[in-house]
């Protein structure tokens, strides 16, 4: 088997509210997606999707002609164009569909068939008062969501506590509560300093007498030393971090030195479905939990689903979560279906072949970029 060819349809889906409108400063009334297909002389056809795929057509030759299934070699050239500032992992994703169909089986078997479904949480994104978040959580856990994560701006940190304590106070003791403090993460222009460690340390305190499971990003990447100290001081919290860590270097440097809890590498926004596997096993082998970040579209969060399934992630899924401003229809627009959590609160890894991808191509063609 050879592939044929690797095309991109670049989608646009106008949004009206605006996403992230309560957050980003200069909220877009769009949302782009970029769908990857990698076509194959035997006519097996794989999908991924999640990043843009920006400048990819300069390195599309590095792999038509080649056999899908040497994925250790494609892996290792996705990494070179890396080196030279492209990230195009949703390629993987496509190339492990092909796999996955060729095999005649999801690709969670193929990665250790560890469960065939994830608890999901509720993962929000706008930032809301006290009273409508509880709103909100409240009707997340009438839809089955046994957990929430509540994100709090490093300018309203005040606001943010406070809707912690609304949401614990509301929901009572059974409720799983996880808070983001984005100190990893920017948006393109956000130059502002991340809070230091010392009011880190005072926020990660109080979260902990709110009975907070996780605390995710408390720190940039590169404070190594203040993740230790965090979790040193709160042995009652767990500290997660990962999700655009695009280094393998140096998140074996996490697990060899045990920085976190929580690892949370996307595999199509950070470092690879193959890559995540390996590093996801060896966290699963010291008793640390992989929870890997999924804030792209549904393909995107079906990748994610497979390796964590097929690993045995967990405890929790990231499933992007936060109506009106964030629906399982808006996020899966370009699916014949939405992903959907059952009464539950789990989401199933699909049966299907591959990644279990079912494009609503009539979507495809109306939000093609042309």
């Amino acid at each position: 088997m050879r592939i044929t060819d690797v095309t991109l349809d670049r989608l646009c889906l106008d949004l009206d509210p605006p996403l992230h409108a309560a957050w980003d400063p200069e909220p877009r009334r769009s949302f782009a997606a970029t769908v990857v297909r990698v076509h194959t002389d035997e006519g097996i056809t794989g999908i991924g999707s999640g990043d843009t795929m920006d400048g990819f057509e300069a390195f599309r030759h590095l792999f038509v002609g080649q056999d899908p299934c040497h994925i250790v070699r494609h892996v290792r050239t996705l990494e070179t164009c890396a080196f030279h500032g492209g990230s195009y992992w949703p390629l993987e994703a496509a190339l492990w569909d092909v796999i996955g169909k060729v095999a005649d089986l999801p690709v969670a078997t193929l990665f250790g068939n560890a469960s065939s479904s994830l608890p999901a949480y509720a993962s929000c994104a706008v930032l809301r008062p006290p009273a409508e978040r509880v709103e909100s959580a409240l009707a997340a856990r009438e839809a089955g969501f046994r957990a929430m994560k509540i994100r709090i701006d490093r300018d309203r940190v005040p606001e943010g506590i406070a809707t912690v304590a609304a949401v614990r106070e509301a929901l009572g003791p059974d409720f799983t509560i996880m808070v983001d403090l984005n100190q990893s993460w920017r948006m393109a222009g956000d130059t502002a300093p991340a809070t230091d460690l010392a009011a880190t340390r005072r926020i990660v305190r109080r979260l902990a007498e709110l009975d907070v499971f996780w605390v995710e990003e408390p720190l940039p990447y590169a404070d190594v030393e203040g993740f230790r100290a965090l979790r040193a001081e709160n042995p009652g919290v767990r500290i997660a971090a990962g999700e655009m860590q695009h280094s393998v270097p140096e998140l074996l440097r996490y697990l060899e030195e045990d920085v976190l809890d929580v690892y949370q590498m996307d595999v199509v926004l950070a470092v690879g479905m193959h890559r995540a596997r390996t590093l996801a096993e060896l966290a699963r082998l010291r008793h640390r939990a992989f929870t890997p970040h999924s804030w792209t579209n549904g393909i995107g969060v079906l990748a994610n689903l497979h390796v964590a399934a097929g690993v045995g992630g967990g405890p929790f899924f990231e499933y992007p979560f936060d109506p009106p401003d964030w629906t399982p229809r808006r996020r899966d627009f370009l699916l014949a279906e939405p992903l959907t959590v059952d009464a539950r609160g789990e989401l199933a890894v699909p049966a299907r072949p591959g990644l279990g991808v079912e494009l609503d191509e009539e979507a495809v063609e109306r939000w093609r970029v042309r």
